[in-house]
């Protein structure tokens, strides 16, 4: 790990014989927000695998159900999450008079487009694992808002998140008179997660940005350790049309003596996130060249893993995710725990290597290649913009031999719908289109007649009733007999996702 690598010019810039241009040629096609899970194959399996997801559901008391929907009803009066004005002067102002809750706990800051939150996950156990306390601030949630704030590795129970809703309420009030505009839902969201760590209290805040990094929500901490995920193009509309454009905003969160775990890049992002931490004089360790993935072999419910960190080799890391993207994730989780314990700066041994295998071992996210169905089997997939889909396409070929794969996509309609379906086009045998519940839905009508262009009219269904997409493509993978390896994979939005995952009796 190096402040500057030697072979850089005095501005940031890589010189043209650098070996890390090579590497970081190679744009990684990594996952989008949410984190995988695989719940398993089509044959029998061991007790390897993953631990059951965590997605909390409706609470059982009425009362403390009635009290969350009101929380939730009055967050929802709020800008939503795809409105904004970029701005950090709203939620300095919530921390200011709550009293910088922000500032009682050491921070791991990540941005991104791909694998925020699959990374945030790991790096969250890793630390369990080594006897802290951790905070963990991740979006969007899968089917309870509860998901988002997390303490010690689990979502925060309800009362306690209402507990906080109404803890902080009259200083939302006090800043929302005092402002131009009234803080957004994600804002609020913040504020109530930065002050249930200080409560808790937390010993490290693991926090994923909502979009960008400079501008975001989150960014009122001063993260010791900046991971930025491997960034795509994704929200162009609100950070900029290339890498370049968009690493400028998501740099945002490196601070001044900060250490940056940065994952492949385009070679374009790469060059501005390194000009920014030589600005800062933050210490930058690359995937690839500090640290990386040395080799990776499929598993039952999973995948075999060595790791090369800052301060070694991981060998045979069991990891129960799957696909390539999860194994890079997991090396961009372990170097920034590496670096938050003094890895390669105070320190030069690696990490215990058992508590390390039990902690990767331990790892779960709901939505992401889980498998909530046998016979056929029914597998959830959040992808929602063309590089997660891509991820997405290649992890399922690896982990499933389906013999035939129906689609079930229901799209938001500002992303790169197109993109997407054309990732999934070579593995998907036919395609049911539908669409969610969210305003932001793509009308299953207008998606129809993307999916047509690029599957051709007789590989596309039209089911606008997600209860009706499932049957339909359930019916489908059903035609070849039960035992001919048919399967449904539901995908392209998390609000997709997460109504399936209701629809089929998960949560």
């Amino acid at each position: 790990m190096s402040e500057l690598p030697p072979d850089h010019n005095a501005d940031g810039q890589p010189d043209p014989l650098d070996p890390f241009d090579e590497i970081i040629a190679e744009e990684t096609d990594r996952d989008p927000d949410l984190a995988v899970i695989e719940a398993g194959s089509r044959t029998l399996r061991t007790q390897g695998g993953p631990p059951d997801a965590d997605v909390p559901t409706r609470p059982a008391d009425p009362e403390v159900d009635k009290a969350l929907r009101e929380v939730e009803t009055e967050l929802a009066t709020r800008w939503g999450e795809t409105k904004l004005e970029p701005s950090v002067s709203r939620i300095a102002a919530l921390m200011d008079v709550l009293g910088e809750p922000q500032r009682s706990y050491p921070s791991i800051h990540i941005t991104g487009t791909n694998g925020k939150t699959s990374t945030a996950r790991m790096i969250e156990a890793l630390l369990g694992a080594f006897e802290l306390r951790t905070g963990r601030y991740t979006s969007p949630h899968v089917q309870s808002i509860t998901e988002r704030i997390s303490l010690d590795g689990a979502p925060i129970a309800p009362e306690r998140f209402i507990e906080t809703y109404q803890d902080i309420k009259p200083y939302v009030e006090m800043v929302d008179a005092s402002q131009e505009y009234r803080l957004s839902f994600f804002e609020v969201l913040t504020g109530m997660a930065y002050a249930a760590f200080a409560d808790a209290p937390a010993d490290v805040a693991v926090v994923e940005v909502g979009m960008g990094g400079s501008w975001d929500a989150t960014n009122v901490i001063d993260g010791d350790v900046a991971v930025v995920t491997p960034i795509d193009l994704d929200h162009t509309d609100r950070l900029g049309e290339t890498h370049a454009e968009i690493a400028t905003e998501k740099a945002g969160i490196i601070k001044q003596g900060a250490t940056v775990i940065m994952a492949q890049q385009p070679v374009d992002a790469a060059q501005v996130l390194l000009k920014k931490a030589v600005e800062v004089d933050a210490t930058v360790a690359r995937e690839g060249l500090e640290f990386g993935v040395v080799e990776r072999q499929v598993a039952v419910g999973g995948q075999l893993v060595t790791l090369r960190g800052l301060g070694g080799e991981y060998p045979e890391v069991y990891l129960p995710l799957h696909g390539a993207h999860q194994a890079h994730n997991a090396a961009v989780a372990l170097a920034a725990v590496e670096a938050f314990f003094g890895v390669g700066a105070q320190r030069a041994d690696a990490l215990d290597l058992d508590t390390v295998r039990k902690a990767f071992a331990a790892v779960a996210s709901p939505g992401r290649l889980e498998v909530v169905r046998r016979s056929p089997t029914v597998v959830l997939d959040a992808a929602h913009n063309p590089a997660g889909a891509r991820a997405a396409a290649e992890a399922i070929g690896e982990a499933f031999q389906f013999s035939r794969l129906i689609g079930v996509v229901g799209a938001s309609g500002d992303k790169n719908v197109r993109g997407l379906l054309e990732a999934f086009e070579p593995v998907f045998a036919e395609v049911v289109v539908t669409q969610n519940s969210s305003h932001r839905a793509m009308d299953a009508d207008e998606l129809a007649g993307i999916a047509v262009e690029v599957f051709g009219e007789e590989r596309v269904q039209v089911e606008p009733r997600l209860p009706d997409a499932l049957e339909a493509a359930i019916t489908l993978a059903e035609e070849e007999g039960e035992f001919s390896g048919g399967g449904v994979l539901v995908t392209g939005s998390v609000i997709t996702v997460g109504e399936a995952r209701l629809l089929l009796g998960r949560g």
